[in-house]
């Protein structure tokens, strides 16, 4: 394995930096919007086209705050959602700079949207700590399509049986290894011994 490649949401960032809980636990509570609603006008009828890079976040959740809450701008929930679905696994980083310090290049492979994806790199640090990102809406296309592997494996430039990989969901570890990649389901007792155990195997 040369090169890793590995999730953000549900592996290296878990919710609440303060509890790990869902980071829209208390939404409603702090921002005076409900979860459910929010769920229903905005991410299950826009998400899929700005995580894919068609249409961009913060005008898009503008037009639908101000049919669902005209109180609340765009960039205030954009904050909130970021600063609370920000909780490093300061344990894996800590392994993933090990293997990094021996070779292995690292890189982060995530369904995202821009600003995010930047919030991650910039804000978060991530950018020292790993070769680059490849993220959905740069791509074009988000995890599990085969494209987002085939993109992924391209610009790295090298063949995907040499690329190990580290995802929470099932069916992006399938379509990795139906791409040729090396892959292992990521759960809260995963350790990176394991995955490098599965990918040796």
């Amino acid at each position: 394995m040369k090169i890793l490649m590995v999730d953000v949401d549900g592996v290296l960032v878990h919710g609440r930096p303060s509890d790990g809980l869902p980071l829209f636990t208390y939404l409603e509570r702090d921002l005076g919007l409900r979860l459910d609603i929010l769920r229903e006008a905005f991410f299950k009828t826009c998400w899929r086209d700005i995580v894919t890079g068609r249409e961009a976040l913060e005008p898009k959740l503008t037009e639908v705050l101000g049919t669902i809450a005209p109180h609340l701008s765009a960039r205030t929930l954009i904050d909130y959602w970021f600063e609370n679905d920000s909780r490093l696994d300061q344990t894996l980083l800590d392994e993933l700079a090990a293997l990094k310090a021996n070779g292995t290049r690292m890189f982060l492979a995530t369904n995202q949207e821009h600003l995010r994806a930047a919030y991650l790199m910039d804000q978060l640090g991530l950018s020292a700590r790993f070769d680059g990102i490849f993220y959905s809406a740069a791509l074009g296309h988000q995890k599990p399509a085969a494209e987002f592997f085939q993109l992924a494996t391209e610009r790295v430039g090298i063949d995907a049986s040499e690329i190990g990989f580290i995802d929470d969901i099932e069916a992006n570890i399938e379509a990795a290894r139906q791409f040729g990649w090396k892959a292992m389901q990521w759960t809260p007792d995963s350790t990176l011994r394991d995955a490098i155990a599965a990918f040796s195997a």
